[in-house]
């Protein structure tokens, strides 16, 4: 049976539907309640839930004795402007304890999870794949006890090869690594293709992990503007190379963490073509690949590589559970390389997780799982930006991405993240301040929020809040802000000198 949970959303989504769908106008009346519990077999009392979530979501507004009616549309927030960080050295940054503390927040029940980039649990399929699991260890034995293949077991890696072909990859077994989550494929593709002091180029803004790992391995890095609806440029790449000696580009092409940008397939054609001409390396990350909103999946980098350039990293921890810490990498011309980084790092990924996946996706479970995460996924994000946008406070400006998991806010008034970012936390709310995507800082008027987060009056006080906390930092300006605690731990990345010096 559904849950009551499932039941209310189904109600609220089905009034939100007929409304996208144009079947009812700002100012028309909303089903009455008793018709549709009877119509979705629901009690009055879900019924009467949903709407009065709807209601204080701003969708729908109670008049006396009259019934639930559509309010009149509000003008959807604009697009937040784009970079204003030009390719340069890098300046010292006061991140590291920033970042620490947003990961720290990462698991823990007792707050809201907004600085997370994190799909809704109730959207992942945990139960069945606990089971597959569960099955996978009684009929195995001890063989999963003992330690697989480094390259990683070969039913995952059949499916993977025949997943990889939706996104436009045609590879051949002999081509994939599985890694543990996306984040170790990303390392070995590094360790693939540059040595300390190699300069990177990278998207502005981009994940902070991203930035964490460059710094760890002691790379210089290059921002590359991703600009709002179109991602990073060919051109603006094409001057970074022209510029300085890049030994690796490093790029979200689908859906960029945290700005949700898009490169079209195009685009990604010619830089393929652009990097290629120089022989660098293109590292791309591809976790949200799937999670798209459009009629067809955009196409993969890799799509378009010719000479076994481009390193395509990704991974199950957004569709399908992040516990299980499966991802896999295809190297291109670096698969000898990247066995051996494999081999002297983690030697193999832990083997019953590999072989749950395999069966569900052998069975033919994820293809119909995306058709539900897809569009579910979708109005949640159109919800949440409908809620930051009803109660942020003017000036306010969000990306509306069309696939991935997260928002990215320009506070107004240049309010800044940080701040905003501990007075969340003090009431119980996570988000992840915008300086902590950049090397340069570029973004400290910015934050991310999550936006595949469960609807309900828990999540509407939390962005009403948020707003709140926004409002108040564009009423009080910089004069009075509180100290940044963390101002006494700067991280600098390397400097970077152009071609000519």
């Amino acid at each position: 049976m559904p849950s009551e949970s499932f039941r209310y959303e189904a109600v609220r989504q089905s009034v939100v539907d007929l409304i996208e769908s144009g079947a009812l106008g700002p100012g028309d009346k909303a089903p009455s309640l008793r018709n549709l519990a009877a119509r979705m077999r629901v009690s009055l009392s879900t019924a009467s839930l949903a709407y009065g979530q709807l209601e204080s979501e701003g969708v729908l507004e109670a008049r006396p004795k009259s019934g639930f009616f559509v309010r009149a549309a509000r003008a959807g927030l604009p697009p937040p402007s784009a970079p204003d960080c030009e390719a340069k050295t890098p300046e010292p940054l006061n991140r590291a304890m920033i970042i620490h503390k947003v990961l720290a927040d990462m698991s823990r029940q007792d707050m809201v999870p907004l600085g997370v980039a994190r799909t809704a649990e109730s959207l992942l399929p945990l139960a069945q794949l606990n089971r597959i699991l569960a099955q996978v260890l009684r009929d195995e034995g001890e063989k999963v006890g003992f330690y697989g293949s480094v390259q990683g077991h070969e039913p995952l890696r059949r499916q993977i090869v025949l997943r990889a072909l939706e996104a436009g990859i045609e590879c051949a077994l002999p081509e994939t690594l599985i890694t543990s989550g996306a984040m170790e494929a990303l390392y070995i593709a590094l360790r693939c293709v540059v040595r300390t002091g190699d300069t990177v180029a990278i998207a502005s803004p981009t994940y902070y992990c991203f930035l964490q790992l460059l710094e760890n391995l002691g790379l210089r890095v290059i921002e590359i503007p991703s600009r709002p609806g179109e991602g990073v440029r060919p051109a603006d790449l094409a001057q970074v190379v022209d510029r300085f000696r890049v030994s690796a580009c490093v790029l979200t092409p689908n859906f960029n963490n945290p700005d949700g940008t898009l490169i079209p397939d195009g685009a990604k054609a010619e830089i393929v073509s652009l990097l290629a001409r120089h022989d660098i390396p293109l590292i791309e990350d591809d976790v949200y690949g799937d999670i798209h909103f459009g009629p067809e999946r955009p196409k993969c980098s890799k799509a378009f590589d010719r000479k076994g350039l481009v390193l395509t990293c990704a991974s199950f921890s957004k569709t399908l559970a992040p516990g299980y810490r499966v991802g896999w990498l295809l190297p291109g011309r670096f698969m000898d390389k990247a066995l051996e980084v494999k081999a002297t790092t983690s030697v193999c990924t832990a083997t019953p997780t590999q072989m749950a996946i395999a069966e569900y996706l052998g069975a033919g479970h994820y293809h119909r799982h995306l058709k539900r995460l897809r569009p579910a996924a979708k109005a949640l994000m159109l919800s949440m930006h409908d809620l930051v946008g009803r109660h942020f406070p003017p000036g306010t400006r969000a990306s509306k991405p069309g696939g991935g998991t997260v928002m990215w806010v320009e506070l107004p008034g240049r309010g800044d993240g940080v701040e905003f970012m501990q007075r969340a936390l003090a009431k119980g709310i996570t988000a992840a301040p915008g300086a902590i995507f950049s090397s340069q800082g570029c973004f400290r008027h910015f934050v991310r929020l999550s936006s595949c987060v469960p609807q309900g009056p828990e999540l509407t006080h939390a962005v009403q809040t948020l707003g709140a906390i926004a409002q108040d930092l564009l009423v009080k300006g910089h004069e009075d802000r509180i100290p940044d605690p963390w101002a006494d731990d700067p991280i600098a990345m390397p400097e970077v000198s152009p071609k000519d010096s």
